[in-house]
């Protein structure tokens, strides 16, 4: 690829992970970076799953962020695969963007973080310290303080404030510095690769996520099995995933009422996303313990 850097005439591009610890803002910078609503924000630590692509298309850029979940210490087979693609996402990228929050170290991820970067030292990584608009100024300066000592080898350290855009522009612009030239990876339009089905999934999860308790969430994966647009309606039929039956039958609620009502919150926000109205049908399906099997969880698109 080398060779071809003159017929890109300085345009450049690559993958960046955005790595951090569970809540510290990692989806709202997306987001922010971006300018839409992709990755899926919610007070709950966990929502992010998948690595979720968001493109940002920059002045003579690109930068397609791999989103990862928040790297946590857990001894569930499941959620130790969730940090293990969180993981695995730093090995596969340009640049490693680093985000905490000044308001609330977290220092078990924080010192796992550091352990990442330290295997992969020819990857040129960031720290952007977020919600400084909740310290004050000898704070701030004492937090990168820490960090520079921390790991000595960040090419930048930029405090930013994620939800109202304080700094983020040089955050980008720091970026974009760190790429090598190439082609964009992506058309301009796309905002990311995850098609609108893979949202959808998303949502209806969230929704069970907030509605069953603690029992359910991590046993459910959910995919859609029919999906088809209308002149006014998207008509969707998805299915949710689970590994037991006693899971199902919290799902579905009595007389159907639990379904019914993951059914119509997701379908508000699915309805808001996609701009149009939405026909929504949930079905429940008993998979044997799919989080504990590798085939099934590779099945069911993790």
């Amino acid at each position: 690829m080398n060779s071809n850097h003159d017929h890109f005439s300085g345009f450049k591009s690559g993958f960046a992970a955005i790595a951090g610890a569970p809540n510290v803002g990692k989806s709202t910078l997306l987001n922010r970076l971006i300018g839409e609503k992709i990755s899926i924000t919610s007070q709950k630590p966990q929502t992010t799953r998948n690595r979720i692509l968001g493109v940002m298309h920059g002045e003579n850029s690109q930068i397609v962020f791999l989103d990862t979940p928040g790297v946590h210490a857990s001894d569930k087979i499941f959620n130790q695969r969730i940090v293990q693609i969180a993981l695995s996402a730093m090995d596969e990228v340009d640049l490693i963007l680093v985000v905490i929050d000044a308001s609330s170290p977290d220092p078990k991820s924080e010192s796992m973080i550091v352990e990442k970067l330290k295997k992969r030292p020819g990857t040129p990584a960031l720290l952007a310290i977020n919600k400084i608009d909740l310290v004050d100024k000898p704070s701030l300066l004492r937090i990168i303080d820490k960090w520079t000592r921390l790991y000595p080898a960040f090419e930048e350290i930029v405090p930013i404030s994620a939800l109202d855009g304080t700094q983020v522009d040089r955050l980008t612009g720091a970026m974009r510095d760190l790429l090598s030239f190439g082609p964009p990876y992506f058309p301009e339009d796309a905002l990311t690769d995850m098609p609108e089905r893979f949202i959808v999934c998303e949502m209806v999860r969230e929704k069970v996520f907030e509605n069953t308790g603690q029992e359910v969430p991590y046993g459910t994966a959910v995919t859609i099995e029919d999906f088809s647009e209308d002149e006014n309606i998207i008509r969707i039929h998805a299915a949710i995933h689970v590994e037991r039956d006693s899971q199902k039958g919290i799902i579905i609620g009595k007389k159907g009422e639990m379904l019914k009502t993951i059914g119509t919150t997701a379908r508000m926000d699915i309805e808001k996303l996609l701009g149009t109205k939405v026909f929504l049908k949930l079905f429940v399906r008993v998979e044997k313990n799919w989080s504990r099997d590798a085939k099934a969880i590779r099945k069911l698109g993790y």
